[in-house]
């Protein structure tokens, strides 16, 4: 199918797909553990629909023991066509009103800037509705086998990792397209080669058996905050580089990062200091960063003058492309084990390990990828990272390592701002990723 007619079914379709953006963002899939399951459960019911009535017509739920179902679709192609996956994921981040919403996260809202807001705007119904979108566009017309792959726990847990690795052949195919990371701005085509992986432990410090009085023994006996507080710190040297010895990092090869971009889009407050040295790109992308993401100790609103006896933090550590996620964990956690001052008593309780992934750039479908980029957006693409982590690509590929991977979507760095408060969405990004993996199918199936 030529540019041009992808180009005009593309932009027919817009109506509708962002009626069914609405429609998605209204349930609040949030798989966290403590939250409801029903809404999950009805994403899951919604985006199965979606696809039968996108052309899917082979689509199902997946079990997933121990987690929420898949949408699985196997749609047959040309004899001889290869098989391309599509990826996505229909669960998204909780919303607190702390976040500082300025509007209903629940609630789709197109405001003057032409942007969709809502949460999972961006991360990921969007890669949802570029997978439909070109089901819809292709029509009649498919130029290989798709498999579509959409599931319930990318931001928790991800029990389809078992399932993939108990039985791959489902999950075969010569190419994955994963429709979940995005441009740098909006009209900046760029594909990412590289994802930081992602592991968690959380830390627990005790030294008494019950609150004292900070007068009346404070000064000789450990406070565990303080303990704490003390540890954490022991992760970054003064300049705010990692300090966990032994870590896998390499420099960023590629372009940098604009500073001032970065600075805008991150929101950081005037006068504030980048932490660490090399790139930006090094820094982002293909070298370790810690963040301490929950804290368990007194709200300050009920604190009282004693010594603390217990205090829990919880650190998640992203790690470089091509590093082993068990080794970077248990340095992690023989750190802030041998930072514990005073001999307090530690418990580090490891947690999520998720693999990173570098994307060959010579790989299967990427020069195709590359040149569907540039149609549809009428410029060249570039190539960047991320700090991102998409736990099942790692296991894709190990269930097929010759399989290329491409790996792009509607979630433009500058402005969807995905897992905070006002995460959006582009109607013309939507769009131009609808235009590209279409065109992206086509020239996989040598109809260029």
């Amino acid at each position: 199918m030529d540019l041009g007619t992808v180009e005009e079914r593309a932009a027919a379709l817009m109506p509708g797909l962002l009626e069914e953006l609405s429609a998605l963002v209204a349930i609040p899939s949030v798989a966290f553990p403590g939250f409801p399951s029903e809404p999950v459960h009805r994403m899951a019911r919604a985006v199965l629909d979606l696809a039968h009535r996108s052309g899917a017509e082979t689509a199902r739920l997946l079990d997933v023991p121990g987690g929420y179902p898949a949408v699985f679709v196997d749609l047959a192609g040309p004899p001889g066509a290869p098989t391309v996956l599509l990826y996505a994921h229909y669960d998204v981040q909780p919303a607190p009103p702390e976040q500082g919403w300025t509007s209903d996260p629940w609630t789709a809202v197109r405001r003057e800037d032409g942007r969709v807001y809502g949460r999972g705007a961006a991360d990921c119904i969007s890669g949802i509705l570029v997978h439909a979108g070109t089901l819809q566009v292709l029509a009649g017309e498919r130029p290989v086998r798709i498999k579509l792959v959409v599931e319930g726990e990318e931001e928790v847990a991800d029990h389809l990792q078992d399932v993939l690795d108990a039985d791959p052949e489902p999950f075969a195919a010569d190419v994955f397209v994963v429709a979940d990371m995005g441009n740098p701005a909006v009209g900046v085509p760029a594909l990412t080669t590289a994802l930081r992986g992602c592991v968690e432990c959380t830390v627990d410090v005790r030294t008494l058996d019950h609150p004292a009085h900070s007068g009346l023994f404070g000064g000789a006996a450990p406070d565990a905050l303080v303990a704490l507080v003390r540890i954490l710190a022991g992760l970054h040297d003064d300049r705010g580089n990692v300090a966990v010895p032994g870590l896998t990092s390499f420099p960023w090869v590629g372009g940098d990062v604009d500073e001032a971009a970065y600075r805008r889009d991150s929101g950081l407050l005037d006068g504030v200091d980048l932490v660490g040295d090399s790139t930006l790109a090094s820094r982002l992308w293909s070298r370790p960063s810690v963040t301490v993401t929950g804290l368990d100790a007194p709200r300050v609103a009920t604190a009282s003058n004693v010594l603390i006896p217990e205090a829990t933090a919880k650190v998640s550590m992203r790690i470089a492309p091509g590093a082993d996620p068990h080794r970077e964990l248990r340095l992690l956690t023989e750190h802030l084990r041998r930072s514990a001052p005073w001999n307090v008593r530690v418990e580090v309780r490891e947690g999520l390990a998720a693999a990173p992934v570098a994307v060959p750039e010579d790989g299967r479908g990427v020069a195709e990828a590359r040149r569907a980029l540039t149609e549809a957006y009428g410029r060249p693409a570039g190539a960047i990272g991320t700090g991102g982590s998409i736990p099942l690509v790692a296991a894709l590929r190990r269930a097929c390592p010759d399989a290329g991977v491409v790996i792009w979507g509607a979630q433009d760095v500058a402005g969807a701002r995905i897992h905070a408060s006002d995460e959006s969405v582009h109607p013309d990004e939507l769009r131009r990723m609808i235009v590209t993996q279409a065109r992206l199918l086509t020239l996989l199936g040598g109809a260029g």
